[in-house]
């Protein structure tokens, strides 16, 4: 039969392998039907972290569900079945390598909280984090619809970091729970982001103190006779 001497003559080519369907696919390439079944979150933090890492080698602009499904060894079904496209992907995975809340700052003190929390921003920034940031940051001038989307969710959602920190400031009486909705809320943030792609990373400590004292506290906090 013509369907068997295809078969046949594909198994004697070391080079071609057959899927259960009596596909070929070819062997050069990495057949991720192969490896262990991987399901739910250890499945979605292997493509989260190979998007980080795609994002590092290759930029936004060159990035694509391929090369992602190809390097978490999952197919770019998989990838599609829980982001639409690679603009939700990347945000994903941007978010889930920020600051935990676990390491959010809780000093008691909202001055001191601040500070901590600008130094370990400051120190995300001097990682590989900080050079993604600078390639999305650039992508949004090319892509609008990825500039949307940032944009987005950057009004929805907000700095969370930093509203943990007024959250708890104001339960202490600091701050004015209004501020938590204002864009004086993401001053301190806005100013070190600033710095960064201005001059780069790590950030000097005194340029931290800086920003908190002269600008931040300043806007933000509650008039110690009010209190």
């Amino acid at each position: 039969m013509p369907g068997e001497r295809t078969q046949r003559s594909l198994r004697e080519h070391p080079g071609v392998t057959l899927s259960p369907n009596t596909e070929p696919a070819a062997a050069s390439g990495h057949d991720h039907r192969k490896g262990p079944r991987r399901r739910g979150e250890v499945l979605e933090n292997a493509i989260l972290s190979a998007t980080v890492e795609e994002l590092a080698e290759v930029g936004y602009a060159a990035l694509t569900m391929e090369r992602v499904a190809s390097r978490a060894r999952t197919s770019k079904a998989a990838l599609y079945r829980r982001w639409p496209g690679r603009a939700e992907l990347v945000m994903e995975a941007c978010r889930e390598r920020g600051i935990a809340d676990d390491d959010v700052p809780d000093t008691g003190s909202l001055r001191s909280d601040v500070i901590d929390l600008l130094r370990l921003i400051s120190a995300t920034m001097a990682t590989s984090v900080g050079g993604i940031m600078r390639g999305l940051l650039a992508e949004m001038t090319r892509d609008p619809e990825f500039a949307a989307l940032i944009r987005d969710r950057v009004h929805h959602v907000g700095p969370a970091t930093i509203r943990t920190v007024l959250e708890r400031a104001v339960e202490r009486g600091e701050v004015e729970r209004e501020v938590l909705g204002s864009r004086r809320a993401a001053v301190a943030t806005d100013l070190l982001r600033n710095e960064f792609l201005l001059f780069g990373a790590p950030i000097d400590d005194a340029t931290i103190v800086d920003i908190v004292d002269d600008v931040y506290l300043p806007l933000i906090r509650r008039p110690v006779g009010d209190r």
